[in-house]
């Protein structure tokens, strides 16, 4: 029996419907992502599930027996006791058999005979056991061991910890909950690397069900098997993780644009019939296109609401003027804040197109060595050099600069007054601001939405070294993925801190990563580091054939990987041509001194039959090479 069994439930407020008639059922077990971007109604579905809001039409069915589990809003509210002892309060049952069963054990050893004791203290023992009763202590330290609580906090007072500690303690005490199903929102956010790879390996061993909502595609990727989207006013589901997810989803996008051009050209056709037989305006003609008409209505229903390009920004950082092969040259540079030292004797060399991303826990100083190259901080000791020709642009994290009473029109016309007003408009519109949007004062904007106006503002720069400070951090996960296209297709040189490890994955080509004081460079991206820091491989240590190797399947994956793009790009011109003539020969067909013509009608027909059957094997060729 599932734990939740959704029957076309549609939610939304009275004046906007988010989604409708969603069905879905949650299994035992399952761990589920929950995707969709920002207003799309991920959270009104938790709110739904936690019966806080009601569906306004359907039914949400949700077993007696289902005991759901969520991150409180206000969790700690007894400032006095330690976080040790909060998480502990979830074993409070757990606490209270022990308790019961230490006064069982007492009187039998005291030697009462009762048989009901022995009895009791057996059921009482299996349920101890079962709910963790042998390891719950040692288990509420590990869990806020594995948030990153040192040993101090963990014994600290909560009320003097900070307010993201305590969102660590309420995500413990779900974590431990023993809930069939837990929702998770965002769980990653108040969390740093080390701390993010325990919950995932947690979730990984979790016997209950989880439903996770979250823009880090990575963590979705490592702990989800199934993927539930929101998009458009519909769920879609998919077993598998979000990459699965995702693949499948450009496929199903791919596939359902082809339907909706041969539906469009059917509907242009049937338009060029109606046209014709008005002009003969007779009755049959008529009673000929009230049915053509009907077929049209028919085909319109029959067209996909594809999700395209429109709903997400236009970005490109194109490079105004190109810098020297030698980007940056950094020498044994050294910065500290009073006794602490964050880096010392930090030297390397940056080259044109590289992206180059920082690795390292928080507060070990990327964002200071960001400060330093930028000239807003001075390094106690070493020396900076610029290339010849480099013109830098900064995503700076808290995007300070941009907290005014300037509307967004304003902000965008005083940083670039030579443009015209049609030219900015038009450009926001790229960047999803339209209508009343570009009157929004940038105050009142949110962290995403400040985000994209820092991203255009570098892109109207035309940079050719960019230097970005977390700039996926308030992004959707449909922002962050045309981010990461802009800057993989980018003919200039990035340097980049950030968490998110996807994102890491699908842009880096080197890393500089923390290592104590030192900053040590790697070839690759993350899943390279992960290999090198757990020991599974040691690029330094590679003998001098593995390198040869190495290089000669570089190679030959590059002329591959030419071929295939030659072939496609010859693919796509055989598409269009096939367009083409399929065009030319519905023209033909369409023409009224054709239409009497029986020979010529088959003739004609025959060869649109064909052309359809090419395009088809065509398509089918294109579509099995873009996956490759």
């Amino acid at each position: 029996m599932p734990l939740i069994s959704a029957q076309n439930i549609t939610a939304g407020f009275a004046d906007k419907t988010l989604f409708a008639d969603a069905s879905f059922e949650i299994q035992k077990g399952e761990r589920i992502g929950l995707i969709g971007a920002n207003g799309v109604g991920k959270t009104t579905l938790f709110k739904l599930i936690l019966r806080q809001l009601e569906p306004m039409e359907g039914r949400l069915i949700i077993p007696e027996f289902t005991k759901i589990g969520c991150v409180e809003q206000h969790t700690c509210s007894d400032f006095t006791v330690t976080a040790y002892e909060e998480v502990l309060k979830v074993y409070d049952d757990v606490a209270a058999m022990e308790r019961e069963l230490e006064r069982l054990n007492a009187a039998l050893a005291a030697g009462d005979p009762d048989p009901a004791l022995l009895e009791r203290q057996e059921t009482l023992r299996e349920r101890f056991e079962a709910r963790d009763g042998l390891t719950y202590r040692a288990r509420a330290r590990s869990a806020l061991t594995g948030l990153g609580f040192t040993l101090e906090e963990t014994d600290a007072n909560v009320g003097i910890l900070s307010g993201g500690q305590r969102t660590k303690i309420s995500l413990a005490k779900l974590l431990l909950s023993g809930a069939d199903l837990i929702l998770l929102d965002e769980p990653t956010n108040h969390l740093d690397t080390e701390s993010v790879e325990w919950l995932e390996n947690f979730l990984k061993k979790y016997t209950g069900a989880a439903i996770i909502i979250s823009h880090d595609r990575y963590f979705l990727d490592r702990t989800t098997e199934k993927t539930m989207e929101i998009e458009g006013g519909r769920f879609f589901f998919t077993k598998g993780n979000y990459s699965v997810y995702h693949a499948l989803k450009q496929e199903r996008i791919l596939t359902e644009q082809r339907e909706n051009e041969k539906i469009e050209k059917e509907i242009k056709r049937l338009e060029a019939m109606i046209e014709q037989q008005r002009g003969f305006n007779r009755e049959r003609n008529f009673i000929t296109i009230a049915s053509k008409e009907k077929q049209i209505e028919r085909l319109k229903k029959d067209l996909h609401e594809t999700v395209r390009a429109k709903g997400d920004m236009k970005l490109s950082f194109p490079v105004a003027s190109e810098s020297g092969n030698e980007v940056l040259t950094v020498n044994r540079l050294s910065k500290g804040f009073g006794d602490k030292q964050l880096f010392a004797d930090v030297s390397f060399f940056i080259k044109k197109r590289e992206r180059i991303f920082l690795l390292g826990p928080n507060g070990c100083g990327k964002t200071t060595l960001l400060r330093i190259l930028m000239n807003q901080l001075t390094a106690d000791s070493g020396s900076i050099l610029y290339g010849a020709g480099v013109r830098t642009g900064y995503f700076e994290q808290t995007q300070n600069a941009l907290r005014s009473n300037k509307t967004v029109l304003a902000e965008v016309y005083d940083a670039f007054p030579t443009m015209s007003v049609p030219e900015i408009r038009s450009i926001l519109a790229a960047f999803l601001f339209r209508g009343d949007d570009i009157d929004k004062h940038m105050d009142a904007l949110s962290g995403g939405e400040r985000a994209k106006i820092a991203l255009l503002e570098i892109m109207l720069r035309g940079c050719n070294l960019l230097i970005l400070d977390e700039p996926t951090n308030h992004l959707d996960i449909g922002s962050r993925e045309v981010l990461e296209d802009a800057l993989s297709a980018y003919e200039g040189t990035v340097i980049c801190v950030s968490h998110d490890r996807y994102f890491i994955n699908r842009v880096a080509t080197k890393l500089l990563y923390f290592h104590g004081s030192e900053i040590k460079t790697l070839d690759g991206n993350y899943d390279t580091y992960l290999a090198v820091r757990d020991g599974i491989v040691n690029e330094q240590q590679k003998p001098d054939k593995e390198k040869k190797s190495d290089y000669l399947q570089k190679k030959e994956a590059e002329k591959a990987a030419r071929m295939r793009q030659s072939r496609l790009a010859k693919l796509e011109r055989e598409i269009a041509e096939a367009d083409a003539q399929e065009q030319r020969v519905q023209d033909e067909l369409n023409n009224p001194s054709v239409s009497a013509d029986y020979v010529r009608i088959t003739e004609l027909s025959k060869a649109l039959a064909a052309l359809h059957e090419k395009q088809e094997a065509l398509m089918e060729e294109w579509v099995k090479l873009s996956e490759e």
